[in-house]
């Protein structure tokens, strides 16, 4: 990979990048609509806005139907229903985090929408649980706030038979990062997460060495596909080597691994308390679409799943072909298309 050019890598402090995200910073916003699920979430925003010193906002989106439609009666009394479970989840929040502010909110409006444009540093929602199995467990609503929230999601699954990633567990971080393409937003959110659960932070980053040589290529070059290893476990660790100073009292372990980036990343997450993965904004005139690392992560990993939003920071190089969730091309100088979310 030599006569690859490099971007020089800034302290974070230098670009603010660890600061609280605004307007809204200070505040993690959670989504209820009285499901099992949505109370999960509620207990999980609670124990975050406790750790991180943020107030919590409890946020109901209410889309009534039609009139036309459904009898008046059945109308109210579905309202009422709705009213009473966020007076529980607002109680369950107060028991949960003594002392954090919490506001409740009762919006009318299309639910994605309104929760996408949620003014707050993070927000919560609850993922769908399927009873006895795993399998697709994200919601056609929270896939759509995933997709088009300007902010940072967390995805709490509740497995049906019992929590899946209930607030409180102890475990690592998971951090899913493609250094080609991670946004100083990913790398913030992280480092925060760990910091404030006094975690160690695990760095996974996958790379496919097929994608050097061309898929049908083969047997592969192991002295080659050395030599580009260790260029990917350089180019990690100086990736997170101004970040690592900004929070020295994170531990952090760094793993460059060979395969596919979701596996990787679910694997990873069995025992986490946290697996965080990003999400690239979408260029002018494109649609927002989840790449197919954060999609598949967030369908199956068994905790709960933040997608933190970001631009990418390629290096000169690697606007021309990393991967990310961009593109899946090998690069220019015939490297490694990175697969990471």
């Amino acid at each position: 990979m030599a006569g690859t050019a490099r971007r020089p890598v800034e302290r974070p402090a230098e670009r603010g990048a660890a600061e609280p995200g605004a307007p809204g910073g200070g505040v993690v916003a959670v989504g209820v609509d009285g499901s099992p699920q949505s109370l999960t979430a509620a207990e999980w925003a609670a124990d975050e806005a406790l750790r991180s010193g943020r107030a919590l906002r409890i946020v109901q989106v209410w889309d009534p139907p039609a009139a036309a439609t459904v009898r008046p009666d059945a109308v109210a009394s579905h309202r009422r229903w709705a009213e009473q479970r966020l007076d529980a989840a607002r109680r369950t929040a107060g028991e949960r985090a003594p002392g954090v502010e919490i506001a409740v909110e009762r919006v009318e409006g299309a639910a994605v929408r309104t929760l996408s444009e949620q003014e707050a540093e993070v927000l919560v929602l609850g993922s769908r649980g399927l009873a006895g199995m795993s399998g697709r467990l994200v919601g056609s609503v929270g896939l759509a706030v995933v997709t088009h929230a300007a902010r940072p999601v967390v995805l709490v699954r509740d497995g049906g038979d019992g929590p899946v990633g209930r607030p409180g567990d102890e475990g690592p971080v998971v951090l899913g990062i493609d250094v080609r393409h991670h946004g100083d937003p990913l790398l913030a959110f992280a480092f925060r997460a760990a910091a404030d659960r006094g975690a160690l932070l695990d760095v996974v980053y996958a790379w496919n060495p097929k994608r050097v040589y061309g898929y049908a290529a083969a047997p592969l070059d192991g002295d080659l596909t050395e030599e580009y290893q260790e260029q990917e476990e350089a180019d990690l660790a100086r990736v997170l080597a101004p970040w690592r100073e900004a929070y020295p009292g994170v531990a952090v372990a760094e793993r460059v691994v060979h395969g596919s980036a979701a596996h990787e990343l679910i694997t990873a997450s069995g025992d986490a308390a946290l697996l965080v993965t990003g999400h690239r904004r979408p260029r002018p005139a494109h649609p927002a679409r989840l790449g197919h690392v954060t999609h598949g992560v967030v369908h199956h990993a068994p905790c709960p799943v933040a997608v933190v939003p970001h631009d990418g920071q390629a290096g000169e190089a690697g606007d021309a072909g990393g991967a990310g969730e961009a593109s899946g091309a090998p690069s220019a100088d015939g490297g490694t298309a990175r697969a990471a979310a």
